[in-house]
């Protein structure tokens, strides 16, 4: 989920940043992965595997394949390297190169399946992308892309920094030739590049009163996804300091008042080669 560090990234490339990714794998892991289904895959190519935050739940769900994980940024990948080095079970069957994902070192045929997670929307030419993820994979592979759709962010009661946040948070996404709404296209992507047997699932964390506890951890760590933008988002004239702190004060209401409603989708599509 991370670009070269010669191109600026929503998120940034702290050490403080990367344990956010790792945390946010963790908890969207149930519903991103609910369908998931990788165990006839031997060789997987994960693009974009940033610090190797999903790699880590793939090999620890799917224990018989090898993982191959591409990204831009060295320091990412050297954060990912040294983590799943440590981990059981991990050992001898990974690999994370360096590479451009719309012109990947490898030859056609060298991968089973293929997936994306939250990666696409950072990219200024998914359809590049995903062209040469389909011509590195061999006939019949599967491939799953997890991606954003960030209209449909809803939260009650009614914070007016928040949505000036939200709506900074996603125009800066756009300056930098990346794509916030990106979810609700992927069906499109993978006919025009000729993938068969394509479906697209909706999936949603709606959060009320049925569930309290659950609602207040998504909106607290919701609030830690949003700031860890705020550095650049500033630094870039998006939104005042004054906006940032309004922003932390009005999520920490919602994450207390027992009437909230915290509501929002993005979308899953799997498909062949």
């Amino acid at each position: 989920m991370s670009q070269s560090a010669d191109f600026p990234y929503l998120h940034g490339f702290s050490k403080d940043e990367q344990e956010r990714l790792r945390k946010q794998a963790r908890f969207g892991e149930y519903t991103v992965y609910q369908n998931v289904n990788l165990s006839g895959v031997q060789n997987l190519l994960e693009v974009g595997c940033g610090v190797g935050a999903q790699s880590e739940i793939i090999l620890r769900r799917f224990p018989d394949l090898h993982l191959t994980g591409i990204d831009r940024s060295s320091k990412q990948l050297s954060a990912a390297r040294h983590r799943l080095a440590q981990l059981p079970g991990c050992a001898g069957r990974f690999e994370m190169k360096e590479m451009d994902a719309t012109k990947m070192d490898f030859g056609a045929n060298s991968f089973d399946g293929a997936y994306l997670c939250w990666i696409l929307e950072h990219v200024p030419d998914p359809i590049r992308v995903l062209s040469e993820v389909r011509r590195v994979l061999r006939p019949g592979s599967v491939i799953y892309l997890t991606e954003v759709m960030n209209a449909s962010f809803f939260l009650d009661p009614y914070s007016p920094n928040v949505w000036k946040y939200w709506m900074a948070f996603n125009e800066y996404q756009l300056k930098q030739k990346g794509d916030p709404f990106v979810g609700a296209k992927l069906g499109n992507f993978l006919m025009q590049l000729g993938y068969q047997d394509i479906h697209t699932e909706i999936k949603t964390w709606f959060l009320d009163n049925r569930y309290p506890q659950a609602r207040k951890d998504c909106v607290e760590y919701w609030t830690e996804l949003l700031l860890s933008a705020s550095e650049q988002l500033i630094s870039a004239k998006c939104v005042s300091q004054e906006v940032v702190e309004g922003m932390k004060e009005e999520m920490a209401r919602v994450a207390n008042d027992p009437n909230a409603v915290f509501f929002y989708s993005f979308v899953q599509a799997r498909a062949r080669t």
